[in-house]
């Protein structure tokens, strides 16, 4: 997949309404172990590169310097569902404190009376943080309306020509 493909896509209403809304993405890793891993994590866009932050102690930042390939998925739970899969590679920058984008994710992610309490606990927590800034090398976005899954896509075709004859 090119990188306008990848563009094309990460502008599409659906993908951007993913992009910006309160829920949280997955991702998925692999662990330094080598088994599996997927965890729920805020997260917030700089351009076209997915960006989330965690303390620098975390099992994942280990996991993620040695193995840097991730999939993620965003996606709601209203019908019909809208799901945005994204493969990438992670690169990890440590900050001091927690960087802006974390902080903007999380007052989009919660009532706004309860903010100011988990901005200052963040802000006196994490002296740093690791930023994972996700560079996405191929995405799909379904919305189940004009995109799924390929093998439904086939199925349906299939019905079709098989009403046709």
């Amino acid at each position: 997949m090119n990188q306008h493909q990848i563009s094309d896509i990460l502008a599409t209403p659906y993908a951007q309404q993913l992009l910006n809304g309160t829920g949280p993405l997955r991702l998925a890793y692999d662990g330094l172990d080598g088994d599996p891993r997927v965890i729920p994590i805020g997260f917030w866009t700089e351009g076209e590169q997915i960006a989330m932050a965690t303390a620098p102690k975390a099992r994942k930042v280990a996991a993620l310097r040695t193995r840097p390939k991730v999939a993620i998925t965003i996606d709601t739970n209203a019908f019909p569902p809208k799901v945005l899969l994204v493969r990438g590679t992670a690169e990890l920058e440590t900050v001091d404190g927690p960087p802006p984008g974390y902080l903007k994710a999380g007052r989009r992610s919660m009532a706004e009376d309860q903010y100011p309490g988990w901005e200052a606990g963040v802000k006196g927590l994490y002296d740093q943080m690791v930023v994972i800034r996700v560079t996405p090398t191929w995405v799909k976005l379904l919305d189940f309306e004009t995109t799924m899954p390929e093998a439904v896509e086939e199925l349906v075709q299939a019905k079709a020509a098989a009403r046709q004859d």
